[in-house]
Parts: C-alpha cells; structure tokens; sequence
C-alpha cells in the first residue's frame, strides 16, 4: 500500500474518530443546554414549507427570520389582517419562544380585534377563551418570569370578560362561571385539591393544576388576603394571575408596580359585581346568573390599600384608597349597613381632609350618600347603577319589617324611576352592552337574600313578618299576591 493512500485512509479514520468525538459533545452541550433552559425551541407545524426548510437551514439565524416575520405581521396589522396575523404570529412564538411581545400582541388580536369581527356572542367567547388559553398554556409555561405575560392575562380576565365594554361580556362571564362551577365552585375546597380522596376530587383537582394551570396554594393565600371571591367570576381569576407573579416572580420594581394596579383596578370593581350567585347555586344559567354587590370586602381592600401605601409610598395609591371608600360609603348605607357606612365615613373624612369637595365640605353621611347616588344615577356605569338598585330594594324590605310602609313605597318608587331614567339614557345604540336584568328579577334577587338562612340583615323571626307582609308561603320567597302597598314593577 503506497503511502498516498495510507494518508487518505488516516484522514478518514480522523474524521471517524472527531465525528465520534463530536457527536458526544453534542450530546454534553444538549444536556447543559436543557439544564440552562435554552433548548424550548418547538418546530414550526402548519408553515410552508419553503419557510420550514430555511428555518432548518439556517439554524442559528432563526432571529433572522423572525425578524422579518414580526415585519410582515406589522403591515398586516396596519391592514387589519388579523386572522393572517394569527398564524404568522404563531410561527413567530415558534422561533422566538421567548419574545414575549408576540405573545401578547397575538393574544391581544384574537380577544379584542378578531372577536368584534363576529356578531355571534358564542363565536366571540371562542375567540377571547383562544387568547386566554394562550397565554396560560403556552406563553407563560415558556417564559415564567414574564411579568408582561401575567399582567395581560390578569387584564383579559379583569378588562375583557369583567368589564361591561363588549356586547357580549355577560356571555364571556356567564361562560366563565358555568366552567368554574364544576371545577372550583364559589369558594374553593382547598383541602380538597391538595389532598384528593374520592375520584371526583382527583378529576376536579387534575382540572385545577393541568388544564386551568392554576396552584391551589396561591388560590388560597389570594383568597385570605383580598376575599373571599366568588371564584366563578373572573375578578377573582384577574386577582390570581398578577398574585401569581408576585409570589413566585423575580420582581424589580417596574413590575411590582404593573402587577399591584392589576390587582386593585380589579378589587374596586369587586364590591360592586363580586357577588355574583349564592353558594347553593350548581347549576348557572343564563336565569340566575346575576352581578351584585360584595360588601364584605369593603374591610379587605382598605386594609390592602394601606398596605400597599406603607409598602410602596411613591405609588401614590392614597388618591386611589380614597376614591374606593368615596364609592363604597353610599353602596353601604343604602344596602342596609348605615353602621358600616358611618365608620368608613369618619376614616374618609379624618384621613382625608380633600376627600370632600367645598360644596360637600360639613355634609352629613345621609347627605353626602345621597349626593353620590344622585350622580351615579345620572350616569351610565352599568355596576354602579345595579348595585343602587340593590340598596334601594334592601332599603325597601327593611322598611317593610319596621311597618314603615309609606317609606318602603317611595324606595321602591325610586327604584324603578332610576331603572328607567338609566334606560332612557343609554338608549338603544348600547341596549345589548349595558341593559340591565329586568327589574322584577333585580327585586326578587334582593328577596331572596333577605330571606335567605345565612342572611346578615334580618332575624328569623323578621323574616316570617316580612313573608307575612308579602303575601309569601312560609318557606318561598316567590310573591303569591302583589303586597298593597307597592306598585306594579315595570316590564
């Protein structure tokens, strides 16, 4: 054998041996690479294949081509090409899982600006659900320390589906509360899901930790701290996920302050639609699935607000803890808690001395409540309005009981006269979006908690005078005749 080939043979035995060599590094690099979380890189699926052949190619330019990718996804949005921009943005997440404002702006699209494309209420809830589902399946599994992730998913819960600026929010909550009823219910059994023992629990607790992605641990602390929720509603759900972050996250201060707005934008609106259905409800329906008022928590948020305050003094939250009592003061009063309500008035009033503007300065709490009132009701905020109707029908019942019937007609009065006004105002253009239930169902709600075994405001023994004075059976609280001293509800 001459040596030219003993050379070729040798060079080819070296490429053999460094191949080998290689290839366990390779091995080496990709376990230090998992270990170090830099290999969630999932392959493209559904793309062209000219486009999958290059991202292959060319490997470490995948920024490359995402770039160019997040370009066309721009043009396609000054376009309004939102259903195109679904796919190129999925494609996006696929090469750049970690570039956190596609997540957002891709989920943001389908809850917002490919869900008004349809008028179909249902269809619309598929498309808010697909934005939700992505960030909690997909985004944050993938980015855990994205503050930016928990805060748009706690926003969806707390703007898209709380809120009442989309057509159909009252599907996207109704929506929400049947699938909460059968896996968290409204106050959650955590002993229940920690620690599972009959197969029901076990579904229900597989339910809660891999399809909602949500930690009973973190339910719990949540609910101590700023609950009880109603967790069928998605309040309770904006609360968790920027609670969530807090928890666990790495936080720097940008996001301490993104992540406590999330949680108290949501806590103002909670006592004035947090209470949504009693406990005994299982089976919600479009029927008894009703917003209302949670004034228990009224002690809760101002106490978190002053938290927050002594924590984080440059927030300047004092504005904002002012504000939540100015709101939650004649919520109180007119549902029966004049006790409740005076306390928290002399905490506005000693604590702020601006609280009160010059033309209210040296109100009374009667006069300072009925003020406010007067401009709620002259305004168009659906929660508000409801929660006064509320009052006015607590304020109706209570007077029954004291045989102040004369007074609890002009409540009643006052109640539908408002109800009209509110209608009249809103006129039809925003009929769907802020319309409230029917009136006689607004009553008859308040009834039912008047007269329910748990309730706070009446003693058995009233209870029995006020079904007397209603006309009701013994155990109902459904009207047998019209009591004389009212009039017909409108319809």
């Amino acid at each position: 054998m001459n040596k030219s080939r003993i050379y070729k043979v040798s060079l080819v035995g070296l490429a053999v041996i460094l191949f080998c060599v290689a290839a366990q590094m390779q091995n080496w690099l990709n376990l230090e690479r998992g270990q170090l979380g830099l290999t969630r890189l999932p392959p493209l699926k559904n793309a062209p294949p000219l486009l999958a052949f290059t991202t292959v190619a060319l490997g470490g330019f995948r920024g490359l081509i995402a770039n160019a990718l997040w370009m066309r996804a721009g043009e396609l949005q000054e376009n309004d090409k939102y259903y195109e921009m679904v796919q190129l943005a999925d494609w996006i997440t696929a090469l750049e899982p970690h570039f956190t404002q596609v997540w957002t702006m891709q989920a943001w699209n389908m809850a917002y600006n490919i869900s008004v494309k349809f008028k179909d209420h249902e269809d619309r809830w598929h498309w808010l659900e697909r934005g939700i589902v992505l960030l909690r399946d997909r985004g944050i599994p993938l980015n855990p320390d994205a503050a930016l992730l928990y805060r748009e998913l706690s926003w969806l819960f707390q703007h898209k589906m709380g809120q009442n600026l989309d057509d159909a929010h009252m599907t996207y909550k109704l929506r929400w509360a049947q699938k909460m009823q059968d896996v968290l219910g409204a106050h959650p059994d955590i002993q229940a899901l920690e620690h599972p023992e009959t197969p029901a629990q076990k579904e229900r607790a597989r339910e809660v930790r891999e399809v909602y992605k949500m930690d009973p641990e973190i339910i719990q602390k949540v609910d101590e701290e700023y609950g009880p929720f109603d967790w069928r509603l998605p309040d309770a759900h904006a609360v968790y996920w920027a609670e969530l972050f807090r928890q666990h996250g790495n936080l720097n201060a940008d996001d301490t302050d993104t992540l406590r707005r999330s949680i108290f934008q949501t806590l103002r609106g909670v006592c004035f639609r947090g209470g949504a259905l009693s406990p005994s409800v299982t089976n919600v329906t479009e029927r008894n699935f009703m917003l209302w008022p949670n004034l228990d928590l009224v002690p809760k948020i101002s106490a978190a607000y002053l938290k927050m305050i002594s924590e984080q003094p440059n927030l300047n939250f004092q504005n904002a803890h002012k504000n939540f009592l100015k709101e939650a003061i004649p919520l109180l009063y007119i549902n029966g808690r004049a006790n409740q309500a005076a306390y928290w008035f002399n905490i506005l009033t000693n604590s702020y001395t601006n609280a009160l503007v010059a033309r209210q300065a040296g109100q009374s709490l009667r006069d300072f409540v009925l003020g406010t009132i007067t401009e709620d009701d002259s305004g168009t905020d659906r929660d508000r309005v409801n929660a006064n109707l509320a009052g006015m029908y607590t304020l109706e019942f209570k007077c029954l009981v004291e045989d102040n019937d004369e007074e609890a007609m002009n409540y009643r009065q006052l109640a539908k006269d408002v109800y009209n006004h509110y209608h009249e105002k809103i006129g039809s253009t925003s009929d769907v979006r802020l319309r409230l239930k029917p009136l006689p169902e607004i009553r008859q709600r308040v009834l039912d908690e008047m007269l329910s075994t748990n309730s706070p405001m009446f003693s058995p023994n009233a209870q029995n005078y006020l079904r007397t004075k209603l006309g009701l059976k013994n155990n109902s609280a459904t009207t047998e005749t019209p009591p004389s001293v009212t009039p017909a509800e409108p319809q």
